[in-house]
């Protein structure tokens, strides 16, 4: 009887399922792995295993314990920025050499440009590049028989074209400083015969691309010329008292004039039509200046403002600062401007400050003998190269004035004065800044308060970037 029990448990046991040990979890694990009769153990094998694995489970222990959650915050940022770093650097390597592939490939510059130009933030450094010229190498350009009063310079650099007391309006070839085109003054009371005007002019404009020309006088009136050939093509009117100023917004044909009778008025050139008028100021107006928005800016005379108008608002912002009657003004940018006056003072101007930001007085210096009754001279003229930092004004002190707006148009600070005789009654930049043209009268362009006799009515022609060893162009001479 017990060894017919012993069998039975024995035949039960093999009937049995073999089951593995239990898992870490406390479940049951895989079956044990069998090796066949072919793969060799090795005890060496075995031993390196356990080791290798003891050592990743100590340096996994020891990395937990040594690094917190924000150690590693600041382990995966920073690799984060070097893939960032390495991502730039790959993708400027490839901008060069596009670049260097497509040298004239320009738009998104030239967009860019744009962008701060409207915004008034584009500068460009002009004044660290000028090159003072030589007396010889200023060219004097002769035609006009009275007092040059305005000129302007063609977009393109290619032309001059001034006006004088005597009525004329001369278009010049830079270059050879030929005379294309003459003009002539007429005689009063034939004001409406096809010809040109028969006062002082005072002002002049061109359009942005040069297709139009504008020119004011005393008497009332202004002129719209084709460039081109100088053939006049429409007079308007409307103003009561002599047309001071004038100036094409840029990239239209939209024109605004400014007179003594203390308006502003806006035009349509290619529609040949009046739009509207502004009033504002107190006194003359004497000046004025646009650029590509839709505003002006203008020069009050003796109300002794400057005022910037918008134009569909029709509102102005007001400026003071001179002390005498402001006489002339241009804008630097789409957000500062420089303005002279008779009290011999030039004032740099922000849109978003309605005091100076900068104030020379007695820019061009002193006349007279005793000390008592010196005088400053008269800023009769002022120019600003667009864009940049580069500013000229003219008197009849016996030179231009140069200066540099420094400091973030904190700061107007001299550079050099340009020998020319006579008042200077206009002055403008080239649109590259390698030349500046002035224009020369022996009189005010405004009045008769004093007469330089031994001054030149003339257009002179000044060079302001030299090459090192090149000599400077001849002067010359056109009657």
């Amino acid at each position: 009887m017990a060894a017919a029990g012993r069998r039975a448990r024995a035949v039960r046991r093999r009937r049995q399922p073999r089951v593995a040990g239990p898992s870490a979890e406390g479940k049951p694990g895989p079956a044990p792995h069998r090796r066949t009769r072919d793969e060799e153990v090795s005890s060496e094998e075995e031993t390196e295993s356990a080791a290798a694995g003891r050592r990743r489970e100590e340096a996994a222990s020891e990395e937990e314990v040594a690094e917190t959650p924000q150690e590693k915050k600041l382990r995966l940022a920073k690799l984060y920025l070097e893939e960032l770093r390495r991502h730039e650097e790959e993708r400027a390597a490839e901008e060069e050499e596009e670049a260097a592939a497509f040298p004239g490939d320009l738009v998104g510059e030239r967009l860019k440009e744009a962008v701060l130009e409207q915004q008034g933030r584009l500068r460009r450094p002009a004044a660290q590049d000028v090159c003072p010229p030589a007396p010889d190498a200023i060219r004097v350009l002769r035609g006009h028989q009275h007092s040059v009063t305005c000129l302007v310079v063609s977009p393109d650099d290619k032309f001059i074209f001034s006006a004088a007391k005597d009525g004329s309006v001369i278009k010049w070839e830079v270059e050879s400083g030929k005379k294309l085109c003459v003009v002539p003054g007429g005689k009063k009371s034939t004001e409406g015969q096809p010809m040109g005007h028969t006062a002082h002019v005072l002002c002049i404009a061109i359009s942005s691309d040069g297709k139009y020309l504008a020119t004011g006088d005393r008497n009332k009136l202004i002129l719209i010329w084709e460039a081109a050939t100088c053939k006049r093509l429409y007079t308007f009117t409307g103003h009561r008292d002599a047309v001071s100023g004038l100036s094409f917004r840029k990239g239209t044909y939209q024109l605004y004039s400014a007179s003594h009778d203390r308006s502003v008025k806006v035009w349509n050139v290619e529609e040949n039509a009046y739009v509207e008028t502004l009033f504002g100021h107190q006194d003359v107006i004497t000046g004025m200046d646009s650029l590509s928005r839709e505003c002006c800016v203008t020069s009050g005379g003796r109300d002794g403002t400057v005022r910037f108008w918008k134009i569909p608002e029709e509102s102005q912002l007001i400026f003071y600062g001179h002390q005498g009657s402001i006489d002339c003004i241009q804008l630097i940018n789409e957000e500062h401007m420089v303005s002279g006056a008779d009290d011999g003072s030039v004032a740099l101007w922000g849109l978003a400050k309605k005091k100076p930001l900068a104030l020379v007085r007695q820019s061009h210096g002193t006349q007279g003998s005793a000390q008592d009754l010196q005088q400053p001279y008269w800023v009769s003229a002022v120019a600003a190269l667009l864009n940049s930092d580069l500013v000229a004004t003219g008197s009849h002190s016996g030179c231009v004035k140069l200066w540099k707006c420094g400091e973030g148009f904190q700061k107007l600070e001299p550079l050099c004065d340009i020998p020319l005789i006579g008042f200077v009654n206009s002055l403008k930049f080239s649109s590259a800044g390698d030349f500046m043209v002035a224009g020369i009268g022996q009189e005010h362009r405004l009045g008769r308060w004093w007469r330089v006799k031994e001054a030149k009515n003339s257009i002179c022609i000044i060079p302001l970037k030299c090459r090192a060893g090149a000599p400077g162009p001849m002067a010359a001479d056109s009657t």
